[in-house]
């Protein structure tokens, strides 16, 4: 007998590495997150993408299972200040343009951004990241 062809197994990987259970739903979030290559989306957006891809779940389990991959350090929150946050698949540290008119979100390679000064803190801090979001008109 031959082996059965898992084309979606590396869901699961992803999945087991983050100690998450590898549910129908959640296979299906991480591939369409994951299969292109790294993406900004929106609660929303995946939400719809989902729906248009035959996977039966809520607008709730959207959020929820993003915002879990957040916790786990599978994706980052970019907060724009704007009408919703994006999630980001590509967790290496990089700025954002957030474009206000068309929503959209484009990455900043980090090598291209230079915090000069940064202001005093309590010695008892740390700082653990610094997320540049430039937001433009236009």
């Amino acid at each position: 007998m031959g082996k059965i062809a898992r084309p979606y197994a590396w869901t699961v990987d992803i999945l087991r590495r983050a100690n998450l259970r590898p549910t129908r739903q959640r296979m299906g979030l991480v591939r369409l997150l994951f299969e292109n290559g790294h993406r900004h989306v929106s609660a929303e957006e995946l939400y719809k993408e989902a729906c248009r891809n035959g996977l039966d779940l809520s607008l709730a389990t959207v959020y929820n299972t993003l915002n879990q991959f957040k916790e786990l350090g599978i994706m980052r929150e970019i907060v724009t200040g704007g009408e919703c946050s994006f999630f980001d698949t590509n967790t290496a540290p990089h700025g954002h343009i957030f474009y206000e008119q068309s929503g959209r979100v484009e990455d900043i390679s980090d090598d291209m951004l230079s915090v000069q000064t940064l202001p005093g803190f309590p010695s008892h801090l740390d700082i653990s990241g610094i997320e540049i979001v430039i937001r433009v008109r236009g």
